[in-house]
């Protein structure tokens, strides 16, 4: 929704103020329709030169992402730290063997389908399910474990910001592609040099709106675009750090309830639960879901 009113408010005052110094709005309206299909095109065109089959799908639901706004909530914080208390609970009074049935089968987990819509998350379940599988190949270095992680996290975060970057390049490109648009209307303009003045004023007008349109595009829409999109990015991967967090602390040894709070203090400030709503939250959990 701010993305929206972002652009009515950038079109109304770069509009309004040019109609209040008495500009006239017939030359824009008149070279807008051809000036924005050769930048338009020749974006798009570029766009898809420059970038993979994989890039261009991250890049069109990036869009909507940063339309949407970030995945994550407070509620799905706390869910996310409820599940981690339960695995690092079950293993604590059952044992390593006791968590296979859960993390092997995630859908029909007790502890799993307690939570939320975290768990339907893949990219959550899989990334909880193969590090706590790991626990139990003996593999619980926590120094080990951290660098791991830290390759894993790293990766990933590549891998989603993909499509922001390329949408940054394009944003980029947009003023210089503006300028081809411009430079093309002045040798039409050549070609009609003896034309009336008022002609030739019209013509070069037209040209200018090129120029205008790729920057107006450039640096109000597709580049805040990208930065928001990229932004978002950023803060869902905290959901990653808080997982890590936890997981570290429950491998190094510390019971689930102190695991829960040193993870909890990497959650995002606007969406972090105080001490007392988590503990709340954990207190709640039924015994049956450990059976």
């Amino acid at each position: 929704m701010l993305i929206i009113v972002g652009i009515l408010v950038t079109l109304g005052m770069v509009f309004g103020g040019y109609i209040l110094a008495g500009g006239a709005m017939e030359p824009i309206l008149y070279a807008l329709p051809i000036e924005g299909m050769m930048i338009g095109g020749a974006g798009l065109g570029s766009f898809l030169t420059g970038n993979g089959g994989s890039i261009l799908k991250k890049a069109g639901s990036g869009l909507g992402k940063a339309f949407k706004g970030p995945k994550w909530n407070a509620d799905d914080y706390k869910d996310i730290l409820c599940l981690l208390f339960m695995i690092s609970k079950l293993i604590k009074t059952k044992g390593v063997i006791a968590l296979e049935a859960h993390i092997e089968n995630p859908q029909e987990s007790k502890i799993f389908n307690h939570v939320g819509r975290v768990k339907d998350d893949h990219h959550i379940t899989d990334f909880i399910c193969d590090y706590f599988r790991m626990t139990t190949m003996n593999f619980d270095d926590p120094h080990q474990f951290e660098d791991v992680m830290l390759k894993d996290l790293e990766k990933h975060h590549h891998e989603e910001s993909e499509g922001a970057h390329a949408l940054a390049i394009l944003g980029e490109a947009f003023p210089a592609l503006g300028i081809v648009a411009a430079v093309l209307g002045i040798v039409k303009t050549m070609g009609a040099i003896n034309e009336p003045v008022d002609v030739l004023g019209g013509m070069i007008g037209s040209a200018l709106v090129g120029t205008f349109l790729g920057i107006l595009v450039s640096y109000t829409m597709a580049s805040p675009l990208a930065s928001r999109l990229q932004q978002i990015i950023d803060e869902e991967g905290h959901v990653y750090d808080v997982m890590k967090d936890f997981i570290i602390a429950h491998l190094q040894g510390n019971a689930p309830q102190i695991a829960s709070e040193i993870a909890r203090r990497a959650v995002p400030h606007d969406f972090q639960p105080s001490f007392y709503e988590l503990d709340e939250v954990l207190q709640e959990i039924p015994n049956d879901v450990f059976a």
